[in-house]
């Protein structure tokens, strides 16, 4: 730690310096950085090129104290890793960009009291909006959002009860949908291969829809194979390995992810196994990973990026006190997309 006599101590900057190196007012140089009030186009530009020279940081807590919120926007995703997730960030930041607010990022790694810290840390911070990765929280996180007197748009997800507002699909009319072009096409003896689904609620509701489908025609699963971690090719090949070996009548697998269906696919095609006649699949999220497979799985296009979107546009209209209130629940429905991997 430097002391004001260490010879490295370099004192913080202070709107005193700027209005010192642009020659105005320190009144003048707080109107325009915090953009308010009436000031000249030239004086503007006076004080932000003596900021920028200076390096000059504005202190936005200070500002924050007299209106109890800052310009943040927190998102609470449960992975870095998957490749969804980024693609959501994307969405928000594009609707973000050119406003004043920013999207600061919380990780939860699926893990519900990981989840109740980060909106706590969050929410200490008087954020001006909150986006949440799905409808499943602990009754202390739900507790805190439904307090925190700010928009909180739950994401991914509408199938359950928002405490605010909600974007995304409905994970139980995917896997209907799926089952129902699964079934369309011949297919009746279905392996399941996916995530250990007690904290995985989205993929859970798409295979409880998926086998309610299932169950109205008469059939059930002839296998299933789960795993614990995320999702990986590797992981996809050993689970299709296995699942083949157990029980080599399947004629369809149906994945939770394209990630691990996409290692399915490419150890099949090893195999010599012929895909969509000997065997057909699907997964789920439409990433771009698969256009580069040799050929294309059969997939349901989670909409990431458009979810991002209209979370954020929720957030901006919740602030904007002129605009039309927004709307709650917005249902976006995804279309299944056979590839070259169901007959």
């Amino acid at each position: 730690m430097t002391s004001r006599s260490d010879p490295d101590y370099r004192p913080q900057l202070t709107l005193r310096d700027v209005s010192e190196a642009s020659g105005v007012s320190e009144m003048t140089v707080s109107r325009v950085l915090r953009n308010r009030g009436e000031v000249s186009e030239k004086t503007r530009e006076k004080v932000l090129n003596a900021a920028k020279e200076l390096g000059y940081v504005p202190n936005k807590i200070a500002g924050a104290l007299a209106s109890n919120r800052v310009n943040l926007v927190g998102v609470i995703i449960p992975s870095l890793s998957n490749m969804v997730f980024p693609e959501v960030m994307m969405g928000i930041s594009k609707v973000l960009e050119g406003t004043q607010l920013q999207p600061v990022v919380g990780v939860t790694y699926y893990e519900p009291d990981k989840e109740e810290e980060v909106i706590f840390e969050m929410l200490s911070w008087r954020p001006s909006g909150l986006i949440v990765a799905g409808l499943e929280h602990t009754d202390a996180a739900r507790k805190m959002m439904a307090n925190a007197g700010v928009p909180v748009v739950e994401i991914m997800d509408v199938d359950g009860d928002a405490i605010d507002a909600c974007v995304g699909i409905s994970h139980v009319r995917a896997g209907r949908e799926t089952a129902t072009e699964i079934l369309k096409r011949g297919y009746r003896k279905i392996g399941l291969l996916g995530t250990k689904m007690p904290l995985d609620h989205r993929a859970r509701k798409r295979f409880e829809g998926f086998t309610a489908v299932l169950q109205e025609a008469g059939l059930s699963l002839a296998d299933e194979e789960y795993y614990s971690g995320g999702s990986a090719l590797a992981k996809g090949r050993e689970m299709t390995q296995a699942i083949l070996e157990r029980s080599k009548d399947l004629d369809f697998l149906y994945y939770s992810n394209d990630m691990i269906g996409a290692g399915g696919l490419l150890y099949c095609l090893e195999a010599g196994i012929d895909v969509p006649d000997d065997i057909g699949m699907a997964g789920f999220n439409g990433v771009e990973l698969i256009d580069g497979l040799p050929k294309r799985l059969a997939t349901m296009d989670s909409c990431r990026a458009e979810i991002g979107r209209k979370a954020a546009e929720i957030i901006l209209a919740s602030l904007d006190k002129s605009a039309n209130s927004p709307p709650r629940h917005v249902e976006i429905s995804p279309v299944f997309a056979p590839g070259d991997t169901v007959r």
